[in-house]
């Protein structure tokens, strides 16, 4: 038991040292004799844990999508929005979804050059699909290439962010981006009651 809590200890202090050189200096400029460095690790711990600069990235990036579930209310398009502007603030503070952006900007791994964006265009896909199930989405709209639409319309607002403001304006340029295409995705009735801006996060149970 102790050996395996040190093991997730270690794990979590490779990946938040990973993030933040990577966040820092980007992907193709970190190197893993510096990532080695800021976890304080040995050599053998990272590589018995991550094989490779690119198997480490690609864990940063799962990282990035773990703890951003959307609830599930009776509004799949609210939930949709209110997930993407939770994602908003937390990127300004966590330096695992600042690093895992700037990886999905910067990277294409050759095997599967949509891995750095497919989590969240999955997670659009699903949300997008139950708003159609439930007559929020309009009917020619098709949810996959809403969601990739939407991911990319994303990333490019919190990159504009980031160099304009460092993402201190991101949840303004997130409701923005809502405004702007929601008359093309949702029904009247649901444009209606939806709020770009998000809804206020709910208190722990």
């Amino acid at each position: 038991m102790v050996k395996q809590e040190r093991a997730v200890r270690t794990r979590r202090a490779i990946l938040e040292a990973a993030a933040r050189v990577i966040g820092t200096r980007g992907y193709e400029a970190a190197t893993m004799a510096e990532i080695i460095q800021h976890a304080g690790v040995t050599k053998g711990a990272l590589y018995f844990h991550f094989p490779s600069k690119e198997a480490l990235a690609r864990a940063v990036v799962a990282e990035q999508v773990e703890p951003c579930v959307p609830r599930v209310t009776d509004s799949r398009l609210q939930d949709a929005i209110d997930f993407t502007h939770r994602v908003a603030v937390e990127v300004r503070e966590d330096v695992l979804l600042q690093a895992g952006m700037r990886i999905a900007v910067e990277t294409t791994f050759t095997d599967e050059p949509l891995v750095p964006y497919q989590a969240w265009i999955d997670t659009m896909v699903t949300l997008f699909g139950e708003a159609r199930e439930t007559g929020e989405l309009l009917p020619w709209v098709s949810p996959v290439r809403a969601a990739e639409f939407f991911v990319a319309s994303y990333m490019g607002v919190q990159l504009f962010s980031l160099a304009a403001s460092n993402r201190t304006d991101l949840p303004e340029r997130v409701t923005s981006l809502w405004k702007h295409i929601l008359p093309g995705l949702a029904t009247p009735g649901a444009l209606s009651h939806l709020d770009p801006q998000g809804r206020a996060p709910q208190p722990a149970a």
